[in-house]
């Protein structure tokens, strides 16, 4: 039993401490209150604040490309020093929002190949286990964060990562929502393999697969949240967000893409009528309802008033690894006090690629909390 509260607190307890045992069984078993106190108290979606990981999906990369990387751009490859624990360990710690790219790759193999995996070769390293199962030949949405480089990922196939969602949310039916954002990723990168666009078929093709391997019934909608509105944007300002009891066990999908992309995707589902996605649209458009705001020092009273008005904000703690480098909380601060009711982070543990304490909780080590702009005496 005590080792199970270990594993769910995150963190290991000092051996022969009775006192910091009963401490850190304490806060565990706060943690694993909260969730079921949080419906009593009659709190809505967007009344709450959570925090996730960014680029919830990348693994450890080999140290060979990371080096490459350096003698090519040294900041850029010190950006990328940081990796995830499986997208299901990430849930079982409490995070309830992941981060997915997703690349194009309807007839499968277009990235089987990846370059990064010569360049480990000819530094003497092995990524013989890569890709063992062969899931980059399979047709499908792939997942991982740059082509022929930033290659290793949990889950290849974003499918996989769907049906492992679907099964770690069976095994945990009253899991309060998971916010999960997605990126199309189809930029140029020199020297890589080209990408494929998304147009807006292809866009669709996101939206399809989510529905096959997750399942409506797992979903929080744009539809679910209308309701009887003439459109999404009425619905939220008129605070129409659903109880949190009533959407436990589900996942809300954002589209977290410029404008263009959100056209294309608008052009098959009009006004997000039938559509997954909520969409990245600024506030006075008719399907604006989940805003994302990366900066929340420079947006942080921004981000104030429209949560205040009903929207859904995610904003990032710490980005491209300088926050942990220098142990610095300022964004994190802003972050919390912003109300932004998601925030990203890649250090809900510390950093395993250089000395830092640095990480991402909120107090009493937990993860998720009523929002303290909405809710400010819980």
């Amino acid at each position: 039993m005590l080792q199970e509260l270990q594993r769910k607190n995150g963190k290991l307890l000092a051996k022969n401490n009775p006192m910091k045992q009963a401490y850190s069984i304490f806060l565990t078993a706060l943690s694993l209150l909260v969730p079921l106190l949080l419906p009593a108290q009659g709190l809505k979606l967007n009344e709450i604040q959570v925090i996730g990981s960014h680029n919830s999906y990348k693994s450890a990369m080999a140290p060979e490309i990371l080096e490459y990387l350096a003698g090519i751009n040294p900041a850029s490859s010190k950006s990328l020093e940081y990796s995830h624990i499986p997208l299901e360990a990430q849930l079982d710690l409490g995070l309830r929002n992941l981060e997915l790219d997703v690349f194009h790759d309807p007839l499968g193999g277009r990235y089987a190949n990846p370059r990064g995996l010569e360049i480990s070769k000819a530094k003497g390293g092995s990524l013989s286990d890569f890709d063992s199962a062969k899931s980059l030949l399979k047709p499908g949405l792939k997942l991982f964060h740059v082509q022929d480089l930033d290659i290793q990922s949990h889950y290849l196939l974003f499918a996989d990562a769907l049906k492992a969602l679907k099964a770690w949310s069976e095994g945990h039916p009253e899991h309060s929502p998971v916010f999960v954002l997605i990126n199309a990723k189809d930029g140029t990168i020199p020297g890589t393999q080209p990408t494929l666009p998304f147009t807006a078929a292809a866009l669709d093709s996101i939206d399809l697969e989510i529905r096959t391997h997750l399942g409506m019934d797992h979903l929080i909608t744009p539809d679910l949240v209308r309701g009887e509105f003439a459109h999404l944007e009425a619905a939220v300002l008129a605070g129409n967000w659903p109880l949190l009891d009533d959407v436990r066990g589900r996942f809300l999908f954002v589209l977290d893409e410029n404008e263009e992309k959100i056209d294309r995707y608008l052009s098959v589902k009009p006004e997000l009528k039938g559509a997954v996605f909520f969409v990245n649209k600024k506030e006075g458009n008719p399907t604006a309802g989940f805003r994302i705001i990366n900066d929340p020092i420079k947006n942080e009273a921004y981000i104030q008033e429209l949560v205040r008005k009903g929207y859904m904000i995610r904003t990032r703690a710490d980005s491209d690894t300088r926050e942990a480098r220098t142990e610095d909380y300022t964004k994190f601060e802003h972050a919390k006090a912003s109300g932004a009711q998601v925030l990203s982070t890649d250090y809900y543990q510390p950093s395993t690629y250089f000395p830092s304490r640095y990480r991402v909780r909120f107090e009493g080590e937990l993860f998720e909390r009523p929002n303290p702009l909405l809710i400010p005496n819980p």
